[in-house]
């Protein structure tokens, strides 16, 4: 363990870690952005981005991570590639550990984002990007006047077919039970929808296709039986899960393991700050992120600042 004590350290480098440290940096702190092994976050996954401000003609997102992290480290923020394993904020100032070191920082902000939780199928995976998207609202306008499939039973399944209604000419929601999980009112609304259909007591089995979704193969769980349905994308709406685990007992979390805020984006710890899809269930957007982002580094210097002052009292 190095004698270094950071001012700043960000954990994560997705648009919420990155822009924390933007706004960190030029504020002139010191900081250190613990980036990921798999650095740059669900963006990395995206191909084209249409909805963040600032690309008329969309841009591609791993470029987009690209240049945030340039730009991070231009205003003079320094970046590794590991993974945050254990930390220890019972103690000033604050430990994390990654790789064989132990990092010390007077703040932290926490911004390993969330991810999605997919089918697990070889198919899917390879044809992420390419049709497969976790995103409705990232994705679903490349879609327009097309049939697409939404996986899943819950609200987030029914709002994601709902968005897609108002662009595609078809979207079949398969479900592996026979009634549905979300909200009654997500429920009226999406049986009251004309182009919604249900596939009930199935499963998808394979997403048909080589360079881009053709269709998926799906299973009655009922009689075994398979059948293709055609559709241009898949969407997989079975749930998130937040990047969490190794803050359990260090942070309040709450019942599904996301980080509970306070005050806009102070944790359970004074001097903990959380931004992007660690703490946001609800909006999980790179541009939402990326503000959360900017929330926290300004609120971790304010933190900061009213530290200093303390100990010039004393």
């Amino acid at each position: 363990m190095g004698n270094q004590i950071y001012d700043v350290i960000v954990i994560g480098s997705g648009p919420a870690g990155l822009t924390a440290a933007i706004y960190a940096a030029r504020a002139d702190l010191k900081i250190l952005v613990i980036a990921g092994v798999e650095a740059g976050g669900q963006l990395m996954l995206t191909t084209e981005v249409e909805d963040f401000p600032g690309f008329p003609n969309s841009v591609q997102g791993p470029k987009l991570m690209g240049e945030m992290r340039k730009q991070a480290e231009n205003l003079g923020a320094e970046i590794i590639n590991e993974n945050v394993t254990k930390v220890d904020f019972k103690v000033r100032p604050f430990k994390l550990f990654a790789g064989e070191k132990v990092y010390l920082g007077k703040s932290v902000i926490i911004a390993t984002g969330a991810n999605a939780k997919w089918l697990g199928l070889e198919s899917e995976k390879r044809l992420i990007g390419k049709g497969v998207s976790a995103c409705a609202v990232c994705d679903g306008p490349f879609f327009k006047g097309k049939s697409v499939a939404v996986v899943g039973g819950g609200d987030s399944a029914l709002r994601e077919a709902l968005f897609l209604a108002k662009l595609a000419k078809a979207v079949s929601v398969i479900h592996r039970r026979d009634k549905l999980r979300a909200f009654p009112i997500l429920q009226q609304r999406a049986f009251a929808t004309k182009n919604i259909k249900f596939i009930w007591n199935s499963e998808v089995e394979e997403v048909l296709g080589k360079e881009r979704v053709e269709g998926v193969l799906i299973k009655d769980l009922k009689t075994n039986k398979t059948s293709n349905l055609a559709v241009d994308a898949l969407f997989i709406a079975i749930g998130h899960k937040p990047n969490t685990e190794f803050l359990k007992g260090q942070l309040e979390l709450n019942e599904r393991n996301y980080i509970v805020l306070k005050n806009h984006s102070e944790t359970s710890v004074p001097g903990v700050f959380a931004a992007g899809d660690a703490h946001d269930w609800r909006y999980q957007q790179a541009v939402t992120a990326a503000g959360a982002g900017c929330m926290a580094a300004m609120d971790a210097q304010d933190w900061l600042e009213g530290e200093t002052a303390k100990r010039a009292k004393t």
